[in-house]
C-alpha cells in the first residue's frame, strides 16, 4: 500500500519524466519509482502524445513523494524553483554535489547551486553553513557568507575557517 502525502512537487520535464526519475532515484538512498501512466487517445488533439507515452512517473527520493510529467516543451525550469539537499559532512556535500552536476550546467553553479542536466536546480548544502549564518554575532555570520558567495561548491573547511577568523 502506498503512503499518501497531502503535498507532491510535480515537475514538468518536455519528455525525460522516466530517465529523469530514474536518474534521481540512483543517487538518493532509500528512494524508487513507485508507478507509471501513460498516455491514453483521450485528449489526444490537445497533448499530442501518442497512446502509451509516458504521462507521469510517480518516484520518492528518500521518503520524499514527487511526481514528473511529460508535458512537453512548453515550460522549462528556472531558478526561481530548487531542491535544497541537507548534507551532514562534506563526504556527503561532495557525493551529492558530484552525481547532480553530472552532464549539468557548468556555468549555473555558484554558492552551493547547481542546475543538473535536466535543467532544474538543486542546493547541496552542508547543515554547518545554515548554524553559522545563523549566529546572533553577525560579524561572523556575515564573513561565512561572504566566503560562500565565492564557492560554487561549499566547502566545510573554508566556511569554519571564515566563521573562526
Amino acid at each position: 500500500m502506498l503512503t499518501r502525502h497531502r503535498i507532491t512537487a510535480c515537475l514538468w520535464f518536455s519528455s525525460e519524466a522516466g530517465e529523469a526519475a530514474s536518474f534521481y532515484a540512483g543517487i538518493f538512498p532509500h528512494s524508487r519509482i513507485t508507478r507509471a501512466t501513460y498516455y491514453g487517445e483521450a485528449g489526444r488533439d490537445i497533448h499530442g502524445q501518442s497512446p502509451g507515452t509516458v504521462l507521469t512517473v510517480a518516484f520518492e527520493l528518500d521518503g520524499q513523494p514527487f511526481t514528473a510529467l511529460n508535458g512537453g516543451p512548453l515550460f522549462r525550469f528556472n531558478e526561481a524553483i530548487s531542491l535544497q539537499v541537507d548534507c551532514a559532512s562534506q563526504e556527503e556535500a561532495d557525493y551529492y554535489w558530484d552525481r547532480l552536476c553530472a552532464g549539468g550546467d557548468p556555468a549555473a553553479r555558484q554558492c552551493g547551486w547547481l542546475k543538473d542536466k535536466y535543467g532544474l536546480s538543486w542546493q547541496v548544502v552542508p547543515r554547518v553553513l545554515v548554524e553559522m549564518i545563523a549566529d546572533p554575532d553577525r560579524s561572523r555570520a556575515d564573513r561565512v557568507m561572504q566566503a560562500s558567495l565565492g564557492m560554487q561548491k561549499l566547502e566545510i573547511a573554508a566556511l569554519e575557517e571564515a566563521y573562526g577568523s
